[in-house]
């Protein structure tokens, strides 16, 4: 049974007039950033039309970073506001009679606000930053581009350490320090917003070789906690490091952090403001590298949510698009579905920060979205997506497909329901933090509506094409608007905001009209069609 935490609270087919992608770019340079930030982004048009050359010059718009031959971390070195992956993209929507698509290159140096870096060398020398492209050998990279400013100068102390701290040696297991994570909260209320981000803070977390604090070399791993918090703590002219954590891992895998963490100084809540609410964040969470362009991306997300619409949140992470609709759009409720358990404790932080205006029952849910994904579907109004980069589970395809040719008429059977009251010990929690166990959860909410929206969030360009197209060749969905961003400007990639309604429009090829036969009604009051009626009447059947 899955656990649960629950608080009541388009490119034109045609080739006139010519398509039309929206660029912004920001044109300060990276030699001027970590002083002063680029100004707000201006939006520019770039037709995407053959031998059309952009109105942004490519030196304007240069990574200009002396890594670029080494660092595996950025692919293209120029036009950073059009990666070069736009053109498969516009091809793509163009095919499909999408006319509305556009772009958002977004901030384009200094954008990484978190990076994990792998420390190697020697102790007298050590090299702190990414691989070279197809090896295992580091390269040092020092005043990164790419990298918030306050990272490069958090990697620049821990470079200037002189404990004798060995860096890992991965051929023989052996060495002290292994990697490093680096995340800057922009999160200040004592500062203007304008000045939030250059004087962002960072929180650092040292991978360590060994299994726990117990180990002989804990005292080492304390003494260079020490020596970086006396350097950039609150005490400093400059307030640079928020906290530090260590992370404790022996594996020779690839895997960067292993499961014991310890705080060691500093802040122990680390807070970000994104999408119009405070959000929370441990070091093990997953978070946006490009916190400005994922605060971007959900505020044009709120904007395709009807207001007082139930929403269900799969792959939801600790529940921050979930919570950030709950909050912004004034949700009947929200329902957010996520595998990782350790995601709990950043959702009910954040969940304790919302607006006491917010009046929504709230869920947060440890499930595997793959397993019964109809169950999650019903009662919804609007299904948000943020898969990882794979794409959607073949399951929750299928049911996605098989929605679009169901009408429910009146209240499915009991046994179709998942409640929350169901589940051991659901905690709720109102707008005053009073907690009441015994609350029924989903009182009054219908249980027998469809999702008529379907808002896929893609960091995986290819299986977005390939679940898009399964989504609209048999008519289940029609493609409404599309939006790109740069979240990873230098990079071969993008991320995509899609908005699908229910019902076939088109997007492919457009049949005549004409007279529709008169469905006939089942037993259950559903009105399926033929293809999916066994398949969905199995799906049911399996919740009982």
């Amino acid at each position: 049974m899955a656990a649960a935490v629950c608080l009541v609270l388009s490119l034109p087919s045609r080739a006139a007039p010519p398509s039309v992608t929206f660029i912004t770019c920001s044109t300060t340079s990276p030699s001027t950033i970590s002083t002063i930030p680029p100004p707000p982004p201006a939006p520019l048009l770039l037709v995407q039309e053959p031998k059309t050359t952009s109105p942004i010059s490519p030196s304007s718009c240069a990574l200009n970073c002396r890594h670029f031959q080494s660092c595996s971390g950025c692919t293209h070195e120029y036009n950073l506001h059009h990666p070069p992956i736009l053109a498969d993209v516009n091809k793509f929507f163009k095919k499909i009679g999408v006319s509305n698509f556009t772009f958002d290159s977004c901030r384009l140096w200094g954008w990484r606000c978190r990076a994990k870096l792998a420390v190697r060398g020697s102790s007298v020398k050590p090299l702190i930053g990414l691989y070279e492209e197809g090896t295992h050998n580091a390269v040092d990279i020092p005043e990164c581009q790419a990298h918030h400013p306050r990272i490069n100068e958090a990697v620049d102390l821990l470079r200037q350490v002189e404990l004798n701290i060995e860096p890992y040696d991965e051929d023989n297991g052996t060495g002290e320090l292994r990697y490093v994570q680096m995340a800057v909260t922009t999160y200040s209320t004592s500062l203007p917003s304008a000045e939030r981000y250059k004087n962002g803070k960072v929180q650092v977390a040292l991978v360590w070789n060994s299994r726990s604090e117990s180990s002989p070399s804990f005292e080492k791993l304390n003494a260079l906690s020490n020596y970086m918090w006396n350097k950039g703590g609150p005490r400093r002219d400059v307030h640079l490091i928020h906290s530090i954590w260590a992370n404790f891992q022996t594996s020779m895998s690839n895997v960067i952090f292993g499961n014991r963490w310890r705080h060691l100084i500093g802040e122990r809540d680390f807070w970000e403001h994104v999408g119009g609410i405070d959000v929370s964040m441990v070091p093990s969470s997953f978070g946006q590298a490009n916190t400005r362009a994922f605060d971007s991306l959900l505020q044009k997300l709120q904007k395709c949510v009807p207001y007082g619409s139930s929403v269900v949140d799969l792959y939801a992470g600790a529940g921050v698009i979930g919570l950030s609709l709950a909050a912004a759009r004034k949700c009947r409720s929200v329902k957010c579905v996520e595998v990782n358990k350790e995601a709990k404790y950043s959702f009910e932080k954040t969940a304790s920060r919302l607006p006491t205006t917010v009046d929504c029952c709230i869920s947060w849910h440890q499930a595997d979205t793959s397993k019964e994904p109809l169950s999650w579907l019903i009662g919804s109004d609007v299904v948000v997506v943020d898969p990882p980069r794979k794409g959607l589970d073949p399951s929750l395809l299928t049911a996605l497909q098989s929605l679009s040719f169901t009408k429910i008429k009146h209240n499915l059977p009991e046994s179709t329901k998942r409640n929350v009251q169901n589940e051991k010990r659901p905690w709720i929690l109102r707008g005053d933090t009073s907690v009441q166990i015994n609350k029924e959860m989903g009182q009054g909410e219908s249980q027998s509506s469809l999702p008529q929206t379907l808002i896929y969030i893609s960091c995986g360009w290819d299986s977005f094409k390939e679940d898009c197209m399964s989504l609209l060749s048999r008519k289940a969905w029609r493609l409404e608007k599309v939006h790109g961003f740069n979240f990873f400007p230098g990079t071969h990639s993008i991320e995509i905001l899609a908005v699908f309604k229910r019902g076939s429009g088109g997007n492919i090829k457009k049949k005549k009209s004409g007279k529709k036969k008169k469905p006939t009604r089942g037993p259950l009051d559903v009105i399926e069609d033929n293809l999916f009626e066994e398949s969905l009447f199995d799906k049911i059947e399996n919740l009982e």
